[in-house]
């Protein structure tokens, strides 16, 4: 658990929009170690978003280190940031990001595309297990809209996956979801950090989802207001187990 996967130092990202300077982040720092399960949390104007850009590589701060994997992102040029996040980032969005015509497998591919390394043989093979541990394999030939959205959403994790990345980044992933399915991708979140190992960084604005996680930072205004360990997580299966019985999957 010792190895650092994140460090924030000092973040601050600023904006200039008309005459005015706007300050999205003030100054954020904390690591997240290999094996960690943390959820970033804050109301909308926190710094949330900002944050979540700044983690993905998406922005690069305007004060501060953002270290990825020992790697110092702000000397990164735009395609090595690129590259950075192809191999280092697993992406999990609200909205899924399915394209609508093509099938699971080919969905879950997607990211090895960008690897000339790996043959059309491997990259299928990578595919299909990221779909089993995800407990799709059932429905790799299926589009999207035969899919359920906790099934789709099963899809975009497996996306994540692929890869093998370093971290596992989730944006509102339950966001679209009823309760029902938001515990089991909550569920499925959790095997893959305590099983497999996966560091898993997850923003959401739902203090229930965060009670999934083993960590909290908490955000306001810019600024990391809290930063605590989850002593009571709660273990979604056992939250599943106790709902009423459903017909619906």
């Amino acid at each position: 658990m010792g190895n650092k996967i994140l460090e924030l130092q000092n973040i601050k990202r600023e904006f200039r929009m008309g005459s005015e300077i706007v300050r999205a982040l003030k100054g954020v720092s904390f690591d997240v170690n290999a094996g960690e399960f943390v959820t970033i949390m804050g109301s909308s104007g926190s710094g949330k978003t900002t944050l979540l850009n700044t983690l993905g590589c998406l922005d690069k701060p305007t004060e501060g280190n953002y270290l990825l994997d020992g790697v110092n992102v702000g000397t990164l040029s735009r395609n090595e940031l690129a590259r950075l996040r192809n191999h280092k980032i697993g992406f999990v969005f609200q909205s899924y990001n399915l394209l609508p015509r093509t099938s699971a497998l080919e969905n879950v591919e997607l990211p090895l595309l960008y690897n000339n390394a790996i043959s059309s043989k491997l990259r299928r093979e990578k595919a299909m297990k990221a779909l089993e541990a995800v407990k799709l394999a059932d429905r790799l030939d299926h589009t999207p809209n035969q899919l359920s959205g906790g099934q789709q959403q099963r899809v975009a994790i497996a996306r994540a996956l692929v890869n093998e990345p370093v971290m596992i980044l989730a944006d509102e992933a339950t966001g679209n979801l009823d309760s029902r399915t938001s515990f089991e991708i909550m569920a499925l979140m959790q095997e893959l950090n305590q099983q497999q190992g996966k560091t898993i960084v997850f923003v959401t604005h739902e203090p229930d989802i965060a009670s999934f996680s083993s960590r909290t930072v908490m955000l306001r205004d810019g600024k990391v207001i809290r930063d605590t360990m989850n002593e009571n997580k709660r273990s979604a299966r056992e939250v599943l187990a106790s709902l009423p019985v459903s017909n619906d999957y």
